[in-house]
């Protein structure tokens, strides 16, 4: 049969067929240049947090030396100067974003300053596929920054997967409607995943064979998605009950969504991009409230922010996984730096966006924007940094894609940003040793007793056992050990049968083994 790529190439056909199976989205979409030898080998995850409607960026991340000037233009959403969060001298953070600022202290954050792209376009939808898709604001691309760097990875996606290479998806969005970041020529590389908890199955039915022609084989297609998204479905019901989370969330969606994904990453999935979404950024009005400017909608939307980064991040930790996941937030534009008269803020153009992960490189990147004495009703604040420099450094940095490629594929002007550091990762996401501190249990599962064996360059070392609801069931021992190779026995006879986590603190860092604790 002829593949689906090339009929669409034969017929010429260049339109979108929106159709979502259980989280599918299928798309027929003209093929662009892609890249030539990628890496697929590396269990490394990004994690996007896109922010609906267009954040503030300057009631996020405030130039606290451009504080007059703001005063003048803003004063009824302005927060006070002396409730700001310091970063540095020059620059703090809102005062709900005592999160973000724990995660900065701790030198995983990292604040791009004013990122946009030229010629901005203030609509949310053309933005909105501008930032997904990755294209200049005057060209319409029909395939996502993500997408066609998966498809140069799998270019016959969807037909053969998955496989027992590739047993998983590739990208995941959280929520009931696909990320077109991931959109590829053929079909997007992201399931919608509502509850991992409660996925289902769609009927396939039993339907006679196909006719050899174009509504034939457009048919064939439809029955491979289901089949292939049924399939998926069964791999992340496994996976989902086999993970954990260590970590206290808050409540919201944001941090429910977070959360489902540190289960599914700790439960073993391949999936190497997850997009997850909090919506309500377009205050146009009662963005503050009046006399109580650090209250209000946005003030709302930044703690839900906030508290669910950290939440995330202290419990990637907690599974030994921080070295694994970077995450970013994204939104489709900034607002105007002057502030309108239903204590709200329209349309503008750059803003700041925050990385974090222990994996990031800890700074302020940029400086402050420069807030004039006389701000015109229209204007917002202008670009530092390209998005699209972000994007393709992450590629490069954290996937490991050639610069070349990276310009063919975002654009010839691309510049390097130095967002992240040399961070080593575990060698797979079944849990083989790491690097740095190459801690083993064996046998696995386990009846009676296990062996932990792990190396130390001499520091004091907790070990103990985590129950799948996060709870430190057993401490095996807290003290300081000498440099070397470390073996001991653990005695599991006592635990009932289920899934646990060994964990090693030492010297700063930590290592999670899972454990499957069998029956007597």
């Amino acid at each position: 049969m002829m593949k689906r790529r090339h009929f669409l190439k034969a017929t010429g056909t260049a339109v979108a067929i929106p159709i979502l199976l259980n989280g599918t989205r299928l798309g027929a979409m003209p093929r662009s240049a892609l890249f030539n030898a990628l890496n697929d080998e590396s269990d490394r995850v990004l994690v996007l947090i896109q922010l609906n409607g267009g954040n503030d960026g300057l009631n996020m991340v405030l130039p606290v030396d451009q504080y007059d000037n703001l005063a003048n233009v803003r004063s009824n959403i302005l927060i006070p100067q002396d409730t700001i969060l310091p970063m540095t001298g020059v620059t703090g953070l809102h005062p709900v974003m005592t999160g973000v600022k724990s995660l900065y202290d701790d030198a995983r954050l990292a604040v791009v300053q004013s990122v946009g792209y030229p010629n901005q376009n203030r609509s949310h939808f053309r933005s909105t596929d501008i930032w997904t898709s990755g294209s200049p604001a005057d060209e319409v691309w029909n395939t996502g920054w993500m997408g066609r760097y998966f498809d140069g990875l799998y270019p016959d996606y969807p037909e053969g997967y998955p496989n027992a290479s590739h047993p998983h998806p590739f990208a995941i969005t959280m929520g009931n409607l696909v990320s077109e970041t991931c959109q590829g020529p053929a079909t997007n590389f992201s399931l919608t995943l509502e509850n991992p908890f409660t996925i289902g199955q769609i009927p396939s039915g039993q339907g006679s064979n196909a006719p050899d022609n174009p509504y034939g084989r457009e048919l064939e297609f439809l029955r491979t998605a289901i089949a292939q998204s049924n399939a998926y479905a069964g791999a992340i019901s496994e996976v989902v009950n086999a993970g954990s989370s260590m970590a206290t969330y808050p409540q919201g969606r944001l941090a429910e969504q977070l959360q489902n994904v540190a289960r599914l990453i700790s439960g073993g999935l391949q999936t190497k991009i997850y997009v997850v979404s909090l919506g309500g950024f377009d205050t146009h009005a009662n963005q503050a409230i009046e006399g109580a400017p650090t209250t209000g909608e946005h003030a709302e939307l930044l703690r839900n922010l906030s508290d669910a980064m950290t939440a995330f991040q202290q419990d990637l930790q907690l599974l030994g996984l921080d070295r694994r996941v970077i995450s970013m937030t994204f939104s489709e534009f900034g607002r105007r730096i002057r502030s309108n008269a239903s204590n709200g803020t329209d349309h503008g153009t750059a803003a700041p966006l925050l990385l974090f992960g222990t994996c990031v490189n800890p700074q302020i990147l940029g400086d402050n924007p420069e807030i004039g004495p006389n701000v015109s009703v229209d204007e917002g604040v202008p670009m530092q940094h390209d998005f699209r420099d972000v994007y393709g450094s992450i590629l490069m940095d954290w996937f490991e894609v050639p610069e070349a490629d990276v310009r063919a594929y975002l654009y010839q002007d691309f510049t390097h940003l130095p967002i992240l550091t040399p961070c080593e990762t575990t060698t797979s996401v079944s849990g083989e040793e790491s690097l740095e501190i190459a801690m083993n249990v064996f046998p696995n599962p386990v009846s009676q007793q296990a062996t932990i064996a792990f190396n130390s360059a001499g520091a004091r070392a907790r070990l103990s056992i985590f129950d799948a609801m996060g709870n430190e069931v057993q401490v095996i021992f807290d003290q300081r050990l000498n440099a070397g190779e470390h073996t001991l026995t653990w005695d599991a006879s006592r635990l009932p049968a289920g899934i646990y986590f060994c964990r090693l603190l030492l010297n700063g860092r930590q290592q999670v083994r899972r454990v499957v604790k069998a029956g007597r």
